[in-house]
């Protein structure tokens, strides 16, 4: 098949077909994405390189060229000859590779926390049968995804992307998942965005992670596990969602795991699937995923905020099942992958006796989470030909790691992304050329850089403060929206003539609100041809009132803990969550 030139364009640019997976890496290689055309630089500070000795210089250098590191050394040591004469940027702080958020549904983290779950659940199929549940998280989602303006356009769609990219940058992160968005015409597309999307790379040494399956593959185990054989780097699915309660075997939530048994020890895990949640597992079932190099991520706080309980990672951890980290979504879980770290934490001190050491956790957040994805050679660590994506904290006092789960998002001084400075103070920001959008973070100064030649063109025109405004405006009237999208006016453009080509139309892909055909989850049968594991939320939802009856206004989710006075008070008044935690977490803000 000829190769076709990929377009990341989905609201405005035309359609081009994808090339075969692999293609890219076998074709000329091209530099990374967004390279500064400006000269080099060098930041000096402590560098916390999470190596394979966890190497920490308390006085170093990081070198870095056209989006890549090109040295890591000690300040005392010659520059690179290239970078003779190349004034080193002093940072004041510490220096750790970017986070790696293995699982965020970041097309709902406009969402303030729904405060208070109402009730201790058991599985992943009981809250969304909440009334509140549409009226606080699908339906405002659904109408923020297909509202369009006078023109037919999606005119909520950017500003959405716009919001929920710099909310995970102000946390420190500079990966997560993407957002999809499915058109008319029965095409999917990510966003091209600021941060790295772990589902569309565009970067030929960081292999594409699959976190949907097909509708078909999905509820068929036989596929299901041929599927992931072709798989040739991972596959960031939902499992066991929900809790396996002491005492007992068969929980929905373990059920669901247990479905994975193709037939007597012969399971579809292998390597490639990486396992979101794992909550319902018991050790058994871990054993079971070390054996077959399965790989989980953890979100502790919207497990217990949700079931009162996570998944356990003890267990994993005895087993050699490599965790990484995601915080979920802010209905229920933290703000950013920062404020999750937080939690595992306490989670570790209180209720495992400090079995996760910082050091541990950060790891979770960068170098493990690289090796889940097969990114450990071009991500993860501060090394040399690895891709500079750089968190600076300030100060470089007491222990590198634990200080970092300490520090408060106020405290984080730059981000870098692939060599390009994206958010940070004012005068970080000045020192490596870039001036930025001004906006104020618990009260202090802060810029955020979001120019991106190669990213979508529609996103690119919205500032964060327009995103901001347009997404409260619309919050304020979901009703009166949902109205206009349940009773369309006729517009004279789509009169003009029959024989038009169809305009693509976009909308987010809602995945268990819409049918997208595709699953984040295995839906296999357990006990029967018939006995499909996993909810059928789509079936629920096609059953409920018109949004436009049960919307109202709604607030739009700060961008930090720093500037939600709420957040913390509604984390201590959670029932489900452990005491510990409730009591332990206002200390690390």
């Amino acid at each position: 098949m000829k190769h076709v030139e990929r377009r990341w364009y989905p609201l405005s640019g035309h359609q081009t077909t994808a090339p075969p997976r692999g293609a890219v890496a076998a074709a000329k290689k091209p530099p990374p994405i967004d390279p500064l055309t400006g000269p080099r630089f060098a930041l000096a500070g402590r560098i916390v390189t999470m190596d394979d000795s966890f190497t920490v210089l308390d006085d170093g250098v990081v070198y870095v060229d056209q989006g890549t590191i090109v040295a890591v050394q000690d300040r005392a040591r010659k520059p690179p000859a290239e970078f003779v004469g190349v004034q080193v940027v002093e940072t004041g702080g510490s220096i750790y590779p970017g986070l790696i958020e293995l699982h965020n549904h970041l097309s709902f983290n406009a969402l303030t926390l729904w405060s208070p779950v109402p009730k201790l659940y058991q599985n992943r199929g009981q809250w969304p049968k909440h009334p509140d549940y549409r009226r606080l998280i699908s339906g405002p989602m659904t109408v923020i995804g297909e509202h369009r303006d006078a023109k037919g356009n999606a005119a909520l769609i950017a500003p959405l992307v716009r919001y929920v990219e710099c909310k995970c940058l102000l946390g420190g992160v500079t990966t997560s998942q993407g957002i999809m968005l499915n058109s008319n015409a029965g095409i999917r597309r990510y966003y091209r965005g600021i941060l790295r999307n772990v589902e569309q790379t565009d970067d030929p040494l960081l292999s594409e992670a699959q976190a949907r399956i097909d509708d078909v593959d999905a509820k068929s185990a036989r596929s299901f596990l041929k599927r992931l054989n072709k798989e040739d780097s991972c596959f960031l699915l939902h499992v066991s969602e929900g809790i396996t309660p002491d005492g007992e075997t068969e929980s929905p939530a373990r059920k669901h795991f247990l479905a994975l048994e193709v037939a007597p020890d012969e399971w579809a895990i292998n390597d490639r699937l990486a396992a979101i949640h794992s909550a319902g597992l018991l050790p058994e079932d871990f054993e079971v995923m070390g054996k077959l190099k399965g790989s989980m991520v953890w979100s502790p706080l919207s497990n217990m905020l949700l079931y009162g309980a996570t998944a356990r990672v003890d267990a994993a951890r005895a087993a050699k099942v490599r965790i990484g980290l995601g915080s979920d979504w802010s209905p229920s879980g933290s703000k950013n992958l920062l404020g999750e770290l937080k939690v595992a934490w306490l989670y570790s001190q209180h209720m495992l006796g400090n079995l996760f050491t910082a050091r541990d956790l950060m790891a979770m957040a960068t170098r493990d989470a690289a090796r889940i994805l097969k990114w450990e050679d071009a991500l993860g660590s501060i090394e040399s030909g690895k891709r500079a994506d750089l968190v600076v904290m300030d100060g470089v006092a007491g222990e590198p790691f634990e200080a970092f789960i300490r520090a408060k998002e106020t405290d984080i001084r730059l981000v870098v992304i692939n060599g390009v400075a994206r958010y940070g103070t004012p005068s970080a920001m000045q020192a490596l050329g870039v001036k930025g959008e001004a906006l104020k973070v618990g009260g202090q100064s802060r810029q955020v850089f979001l120019a991106q030649a190669t990213g979508d063109p529609d996103v690119g025109q919205v500032s964060l403060k327009a995103a901001t405004a347009a997404l409260k405006k619309a919050f304020k009237n979901l009703k009166s929206l949902a109205r206009e999208i349940e009773k369309p006016k006729v517009r004279r453009a789509s009169l003009l003539s029959a024989d038009a080509p169809r305009r693509a139309v976009w909308a987010l892909a809602l995945d268990e609100i819409k049918d997208t055909g595709v699953d984040q989850r295995p839906r296999l049968p357990f006990a029967g041809p018939r006995d499909f594991t996993g909810p059928n939320l789509q079936a629920a939802s096609a059953k409920s009132p018109p949004l436009s009856t049960i919307l109202g206004p709604i607030e739009l989710d700060p961008l930090t803990v720093a500037d939600d006075p709420d957040f913390l008070a509604r984390i201590a008044s959670e029932p489900n969550v452990p005491e510990a935690i409730r009591a332990g977490l206002p200390h690390l803000y």
